[in-house]
């Protein structure tokens, strides 16, 4: 019976290709439970953080809001940070007759050849975040949107283009922290009076970038600046743990770290900066974006597609009056969410059925049914070692797009 549910599969999306390349309309891929259902995994590789709960949690909550509540038996596996163990779970995965992955991969490399047999057997497979180079897998990031370049010239521009920083970088090996990090140093390199003092890895968590960027400071108590990553709120909590001082900063988009930087007597201390960085709300455009191919609502070959990159410096902070991201709103009160909430896991655009308890819970809101995505999608450029094997970067690699050097 499996062999003949893959053979049925592998026909179905041969068609579907055939159908696509005449531009006629494609019929939707059979489900494969004995109910009928779409039979889609939601694949953690690191966990245990404010953003990787809520990205996880988008992904439940839609598959629990009309018409998919009826259409998908969603279960998540959390397989920690051994590629061999991501592995394994993909093989399970592919074994048990997936139709579709959605997932945080650990490694951009090490899962490919799993990967490409299970796009053989009819799986569809969509990367958020973090991506793999394999062709046939669908990374659906803001990697590419330049995150590192950014946020690495506002810091620089807010520091007068001298000084002492430190790097608080994500998970080692994560193809998300290396493009971050090769685009941060990119700009860094241009100013021969900015010195890395300190590089650490933070694991994208508030409690263990306090922690080493703790062990900074002991070293270097004198530093002018903070490169952060997620967790950038756990830097703000050493710095005040170290003393009063505070000073500029590039983070993500934890809730706190928005508020701080709109807050006067923080500002008084020294503090500056830009929250931008990952959204979570990627789990959920790429659960969509596979639903409506499976549904037989969309045709999208293999590709890598570019999340737009967020943008709050501390004069734009506004705060939220309800449960949604909505009227140019971007932060939440502080009685409302924890600190680590990172506000982008909402997007009125592509995910209008989210609200907090979506969010927080995995509850899908009340009342909300499932909206069509746009019709276009933004496609990535190629990033050698990111999306792509044998490829050229584009010629503007690590160009800036949201600020100019001020100096």
């Amino acid at each position: 019976m499996t062999q003949w549910k893959t053979t049925l599969r592998r026909s179905a999306l041969g068609a579907l290709g055939l159908l696509a390349s005449l531009g006629l309309a494609a019929g939707a891929a059979q489900a494969k439970t004995a109910d009928g259902k779409y039979k889609i995994y939601l694949s953690l590789s690191y966990s245990g953080n404010a953003w990787q709960s809520e990205a996880a949690n988008i992904v439940k909550a839609l598959a629990k809001t009309p018409p998919y509540d009826t259409m998908v038996d969603l279960e998540e596996v959390i397989s920690g940070t051994d590629p061999q163990a991501q592995i394994s779970a993909y093989e399970s995965m592919i074994a048990a007759g997936a139709d579709g992955v959605v997932s945080f991969p650990i490694s951009a490399t090490a899962l490919n050849r799993t990967i490409h047999r299970g796009c053989q057997q009819g799986v569809l497979f969509f990367m958020y975040d973090a991506t793999v180079t394999e062709p046939c897998a669908y990374n659906v990031s803001y990697i590419t949107s330049g995150f590192g370049e950014n946020s690495a010239q506002a810091l620089v521009n807010a520091m007068g283009g001298k000084g002492k920083i430190f790097l608080s970088r994500g998970v080692p090996g994560n193809s998300v922290d290396k493009r971050h990090t090769d685009g941060a140093m990119s700009i860094f390199d241009k100013y021969p009076n900015i010195e890395v003092v300190a590089e650490y890895y933070s694991y994208w968590d508030d409690r263990t970038t306090q922690q080493e960027t703790a062990k900074a400071l002991a070293a270097h108590p004198d530093v002018d600046g903070i490169w952060a990553q997620a967790g950038e709120y756990g830097a703000i909590q050493a710095l005040f743990d170290a003393g009063d001082r505070l000073v500029p900063m590039t983070g993500e988009n934890s809730n706190g770290f928005r508020l701080a930087l709109a807050n006067p007597d923080y500002q008084a201390r020294g503090l500056k900066g830009v929250s931008s960085g990952s959204p979570p709300a990627q789990s959920g455009y790429a659960f969509k974006l596979m639903m409506e191919i499976l549904t037989g609502k969309r045709q999208l070959e293999p590709q890598s597609i570019q999340y737009p990159l967020p943008w709050v410096p501390a004069d734009e902070v506004t705060l939220c009056k309800g449960d949604r991201i909505e009227n140019g709103c971007n932060a939440f009160p502080e009685d409302k969410v924890p600190s680590s909430f990172v506000t982008e896991v909402f997007n009125p655009d592509l995910l209008p059925e989210l609200s907090l308890a979506s969010a927080l819970d995995g509850k899908q809101t009340e009342g909300a049914t499932i909206q069509p995505l746009p019709t276009e999608v933004t496609k990535a450029p190629p990033e050698p070692g990111i999306n792509c094997q044998k490829c050229e970067p584009p010629a503007d690699h690590f160009a800036l797009t949201k600020i100019k050097p001020a100096m």
